[in-house]
């Protein structure tokens, strides 16, 4: 169908305030008529999209959220409430604005004012900053792809009449094109960088977006297809999957071909990975393509606040903690598992596991403050009475700035950075493209392309068949070995950054990894946790009128795990809705003022 621009519309629907007044040009930083007439003007309107047009940047708050706690909502971690959409309770009544067309609104009027006069129109700058309009709005887009499917694009502005805007939902396969025909876009216009000292995007940016764009869509449909699922679009061929695959390798070859990107590395195994997390300013690391800076006092997050005391009412699931494979490189199970997880921290020592896990998990003794002396984290802070309790016994140290000079405790004073892109998704997106295009003739070049993920932590390289877990327990163990592979690879080096749950979502695996399932923590009965003389007589357990710890079984079990929240009602584990879930609803009020040409997302 015809593209035109719907968003004077969206902004009837949703009462948008006087800054999107239809009969005024959208409020910024402009003080002329006649805008971008100079690329310090156009550069000056385009920074109200790095406020918006980035992910995970607000600070962490108690039950996860923001930088540190996005993965809440997966089976990466687990906050003291559960997760509506895990748990198949989001309600229709809830269903949120689509405010990213408020954003894309005023990239369109930045896009469409760009044929004016400019003196410095074709120079570098010029360039560059019709660039970012571009990717600014593949990146609001691709957000709302994600989470409601099918939308309607929009990129010219039209006269507000009402008829004229009620306009069906294009398929989900033109809202990806044209998202990777504004990369493309951009990618022509704006300039190579060799770091991320600007903090503006550039050229691999784009790609790196690209690349992600496309393995979302051909994966998405690829798996929502094959599980007859109603969330895939119906026109798509097994051609066109393919050509997403192959769309995203491409974009992120041409990353790694600049041998410009390395990943972040100065030999020491232990404390590289970790370190790039909490390093305030990363302008020249060789890894963070782009990244958001907090200096903690006029911009800051509360990441610090929240975990420096190994809590901030989240904590990371064996889930997670189980799916790092031992330090030779095998599958972390059965026996050896069990034995590890007798004595608290023992599984996640790096001389016995995978060194990114006690890069992401506290161990014990770990140092927390500045003055840890003793360290102050021995045990996780189990008692829900007290200040910033964990909720599944394994603390986060992924993010807190340990060495931190600044007010730990004061809020929004942190300055843990917020990594938009790095070096590292570029090759996990390259790799498992490249394992679902044809996994047994690319194995060398997954291999090769995941290998200095490992080798910053001292790991062996990837051996699909020594890390093909197949254990009766593993919910992936039926999947090709080259996809199992390059998926635990992303889940390990991508823990807790959010991204998860768009993993589970494009994967069509929530019937594997959430529906009946129930998110539990370390072994407390049965380990050296119980009886602790850190706890004192604080935890109490078993007693359903007094009740502050939870955990799995009954008391006359030998091995009890510490479980996040009261399970009762929840017996049967997540009651995610697989034929619902995958997408989020659409609001009922826009629906009834698009006069049916916006159909509800399936079982709404």
């Amino acid at each position: 169908m015809k593209k035109i621009n719907l968003i004077i519309y969206i902004a009837l629907i949703f009462g948008i305030t006087s800054c999107y007044d239809l009969n005024k040009e959208p409020e910024g930083v402009l003080s002329t008529t006649s805008p971008f007439t100079s690329t310090g003007e156009m550069m000056s309107y385009l920074d109200q999209f790095y406020e918006t047009g980035v992910r995970n940047q607000s600070f962490i708050v108690g039950g996860g959220d923001g930088i540190a706690g996005s993965d809440v909502h997966s089976d990466n971690m687990s906050s003291n409430s559960v997760s509506t959409r895990l748990a198949g309770e989001t309600s229709l009544s809830s269903a949120s604005s689509l405010t990213n067309y408020n954003y894309i609104r005023n990239v369109n009027f930045f896009l469409n004012n760009l044929d004016g006069e400019n003196p410095e129109k074709g120079s570098p700058l010029y360039n560059q900053y019709a660039g970012e309009g571009y990717f600014f709005r593949a990146w609001y887009y691709y957000q709302m792809l994600v989470s409601y499917g099918q939308l309607t694009w929009v990129s010219k502005p039209l006269d507000p009449n009402i008829e004229i805007m009620k306009m069906e939902r294009d398929s989900r396969t033109t809202i990806a094109d044209s998202i990777l025909a504004d990369l493309d876009n951009a990618i022509l216009l704006l300039s190579e960088q060799n770091n991320s000292s600007s903090m503006r995007i550039h050229r691999d940016v784009a790609r790196a977006l690209k690349s992600e764009v496309a393995l979302f869509e051909g994966t998405w449909e690829k798996y929502h297809k094959a599980k007859k699922t109603p969330f895939y679009d119906p026109s798509v061929t097994d051609e066109k999957i393919k050509s997403y695959l192959e769309i995203a390798a491409s974009a992120a070859k041409e990353v790694m071909d600049r041998n410009v990107w390395k990943i972040y590395t100065t030999g020491n195994k232990n404390d590289d990975y970790r370190k790039m997390f909490q390093t305030t300013d990363l302008s020249n690391n060789s890894e963070v393509l782009w990244f958001k800076m907090y200096d903690g006092t006029h911009i800051g997050n509360s990441v610090n606040r929240y975990l420096n005391r190994g809590g901030g009412e989240v904590g990371v699931t064996a889930s997670l903690v189980d799916d790092y494979l031992t330090i030779d490189g095998k599958p972390f199970v059965a026996e050896e598992k069990l034995n590890a997880k007798k004595v608290f921290g023992n599984e996640l020592l790096p001389s016995v596991r995978d060194p990114r896990l006690s890069q992401t998990v506290c161990t014990p003794g770990q140092q927390l403050r500045p003055d840890d002396l003793p360290p102050f984290y021995v045990v996780p802070p189990l008692d829900p009475s007290g200040s910033w309790p964990n909720t599944t016994g394994y603390s986060l140290l992924k993010h807190l700035q340990i060495d931190f000079t600044g007010d730990l405790d004061a809020e929004t004073q942190g300055a843990t950075p917020a990594i938009q892109f790095r070096y590292a998704d570029v090759l996990l997106n390259y790799a498992e493209a490249l394992a679902e295009l044809d996994g047994a003739t690319n194995a060398q070049k997954i291999i090769a392309a995941l290998q200095p993920l490992r080798d910053r932590v001292g790991m062996p390289a990837v051996d699909f068949d020594r890390e093909y877990n197949q254990d009766s327990d593993y919910a992936f163990r039926n999947l090709d070995k080259y996809i199992q592979a390059v998926r635990r690879e992303r889940r390990v080096e991508k823990a807790c950054e959010g991204r998860r749950l768009e993993d589970i979502l494009r994967w069509a695996a929530a019937d594997e990894l959430i529906v009946g399932e129930w998110p539990k923590g370390a072994l407390f009965r049965g380990s050296n946790l119980e009886g602790h003389p850190a706890y004192k007589n604080n935890l109490i357990y078993d007693q359903p009128s007094d009740n502050n710890l939870f955990l799995t079984g009954t008391p006359e079990d030998d091995f009890r795990y510490i479980v996040p929240s009261n399970p009762k009602g929840y017996e049967g584990g997540w009651r995610f809705d697989v034929n619902r879930d995958y997408l989020l609803p659409i609001q009922t009020r826009m629906l009834s003022l698009t006069d049916g040409k916006w159909e509800q997302n399936p079982g709404w």
